[in-house]
C-alpha cells in the first residue's frame, strides 16, 4: 500500500472511532435519564407555594418510555377538583397540549439526568409562561419540581416536592 493509501486508511480509521465513541457516549447520556413512570403524591409539608394557597392534594400519574412522557395531575383544592393531561417528548421539540380554555404550548428535554419543561399559553389576551425543572432523587422515590411562572402582573416560584406511590 503506498504512502497516500495509508495515510486515507488511518484517517478513516480515526473517523470511524471518533463517530463510534460520540455515538456510545450519546447512548450513555440517554440510557443515564431516569424513568419517571408511576404514581406520585404531592408531600406538602416539604412543598412551598409561596404566598399562594397550597392545594388540599395532588396527584401525578406518569408515563415515561424514554422519548414520550404523559403527565395526568389531579389536583383537589378549595375551588374543587381539577384534571390535566399533559404530553411531551422529551428531544426537545414542541408538543401543543389542549388545556382549560385552550392550548398550552412547550418543550421537554433531558438534560444531565433533570427535566426540563418550557411552556406558554395565550389566556383571555394574556401571555403565561413557566419553566419547570424536575429533579428526581437519587433512589428514584422523590421527585422535585421548582416552577417559575411568568404572568402578565408579575413572576413567582413555586416548589412541589412528590413521594412515589
Amino acid at each position: 500500500m503506498s504512502g497516500e493509501a495509508s495515510r486515507i486508511v488511518k484517517k478513516n480509521l480515526i473517523l470511524f472511532a471518533a463517530a463510534a465513541i460520540f455515538l456510545l457516549a450519546a447512548a450513555r447520556v440517554e440510557a443515564a435519564n431516569p424513568n419517571l413512570s408511576g404514581e406520585w403524591k404531592l408531600n406538602l409539608a416539604k412543598s412551598d407555594y409561596g404566598k399562594f394557597p397550597s392545594p388540599l392534594s395532588v396527584t401525578r400519574k406518569i408515563d415515561d418510555n424514554g422519548l414520550k412522557l404523559v403527565s395526568i395531575t389531579m389536583q383537589k383544592g378549595a375551588q374543587g377538583e381539577v384534571t390535566s393531561k399533559l404530553t411531551y417528548t422529551t428531544d426537545g421539540k414542541e408538543s401543543v397540549n389542549e388545556v382549560a380554555g385552550g392550548q398550552a404550548k412547550g418543550t421537554a428535554q433531558w438534560i444531565g439526568g433533570i427535566l426540563i419543561i418550557e411552556s406558554s399559553r395565550e389566556y383571555q389576551g394574556a401571555t403565561l409562561k413557566q419553566k419547570e425543572i424536575w429533579r428526581p432523587s437519587a433512589d428514584g422515590r422523590v421527585l422535585t419540581i421548582d416552577a417559575h411562572v411568568s404572568i402578565p402582573n408579575g413572576e413567582f416560584d413555586v416548589k412541589q416536592v412528590f413521594d412515589k406511590q
